[in-house]
């Protein structure tokens, strides 16, 4: 078959570079040098369990092709019987063998290791929405506490009686954003309202961004040419003043019109470190934006595109629901869930991406 081809010869190659790396590590113009020793250190690593992988492939198959001998050659039905057992355990280990290899050779989303910053703004639905919205910053930040991630609240924009109008929290920690970069999109919520006297069910919203945090190398900003940076005094909700110096920052990004306010540290400087780690994400984002247009002209994720307009779960109250519509799962438990307990969805999101991923990977090869 085509793809198995392919496949075994994209592993044959990975093993032959392999050699090569651990050949040159051995060479004392290498071992002199810390940075490549480094790099060629992190280079083996990466592809170390692969290739063990497919050496146990390789002995698997010699087993077959032995078991295959026996059972096609040998007179006693007994060893004939034997070997047909055996055929059998070794195919499934061979399948088993097979997949996990093919996921291994995915390509690694490169912002995975990243931390991540979550924005979480109401919708429709008014103060509803805004509840809603709290109670979803509670649910990540609750999420993060017990992945003992740290986390930041960045800014946070309140209603005055327990609602968001709109947080931007940072989550830190190895693998942040490969936990919560599907995340993003509409979050709905169907519920009767505490305000709501006739006992109707509403239907609110509240949009969730997550942004991979990177730093100032990566994207290139020319603060005298392209910002505009305003400060002023910050207020809280109801008008109420937070402090009494010129502290809040905002910064507008003239070639893209994005604009961020920081208002929540008393200190200016603070608030315009914050503010630019957002701008750089949001800029860093945009251009991800870009890739992904590209990439779902030839093929759409299973997954979604974590577009801004994407209605991608519902917490449904009455019903005692949480369904995540990309991928059909539902959890019976929306206080669990909305206590930070969305692992199940996480792990179904990512399961789910592995395979659109693996699919794709498939049909290149055939």
């Amino acid at each position: 078959m085509p793809a198995e081809v392919n496949l075994d010869a994209k592993l044959a190659g990975l093993a032959a570079q392999y050699e090569d790396v651990t050949r040159q590590l051995g060479t004392p113009e290498v071992l002199g040098d810390p940075s490549q020793l480094r790099r060629l250190g992190r280079e083996l690593a990466r592809l170390e369990p692969v290739v063990a992988a497919y050496r146990v492939l390789h002995e698997v198959r010699d087993q077959l092709a032995g078991a295959r001998e026996m059972r096609d050659d040998e007179s006693d039905e007994d060893l004939r019987a034997l070997a047909r057992e055996e055929i059998a355990e070794l195919e499934a280990r061979e399948v088993q063998l097979l997949d996990d290899l093919k996921v291994s050779l995915l390509p690694r989303d490169p912002n995975d290791d990243r931390n991540v910053i979550v924005e979480i703004r109401a919708g429709a639905g008014g103060e509803e929405a805004a509840l809603f919205a709290s109670e979803l910053l509670r649910m990540y930040t609750r999420y993060a506490q017990e992945h003992k991630f740290a986390t930041d609240l960045m800014s946070l924009n309140e209603t005055g009686i327990g609602g968001i109008k709109e947080a931007i929290l940072e989550v830190a920690g190895d693998g942040a954003y490969s936990r919560l970069k599907f995340e993003g999109g509409v979050h709905r919520v169907q519920r009767v309202p505490a305000t709501e006297s006739s006992g109707r069910i509403h239907t609110s919203t509240a949009t969730v961004i997550v942004l991979p945090e990177v730093d100032d190398i990566e994207i290139d900003i020319d603060e005298e040419r392209d910002l505009r940076i305003e400060v002023k005094r910050s207020s809280g909700p109801g008008g109420q003043s937070v402090n009494t110096t010129d502290s809040a920052v905002r910064i507008t990004h003239i070639p893209s019109g994005l604009v961020v306010e920081i208002q929540d540290e008393k200190s200016q400087h603070k608030n315009k470190a914050k503010a630019m780690s957002v701008l750089r994400s949001r800029l860093y984002d945009l251009e991800l934006s870009k890739q992904r247009t590209a990439q779902s002209a030839e093929r759409k994720l299973m997954v979604g595109g974590g577009e801004r307009s994407e209605k991608i779960r519902t917490y449904n109250f009455p019903d005692n629901r949480v369904t995540d519509h990309r991928i059909g799962v539902t959890i019976h438990n929306v206080p669990a869930v909305l206590e930070g307990q969305i692992d199940p969805l996480i792990d179904a999101l990512q399961m789910a991406d592995q395979a659109d991923r693996l699919q794709a990977l498939t049909e290149s090869d055939g």
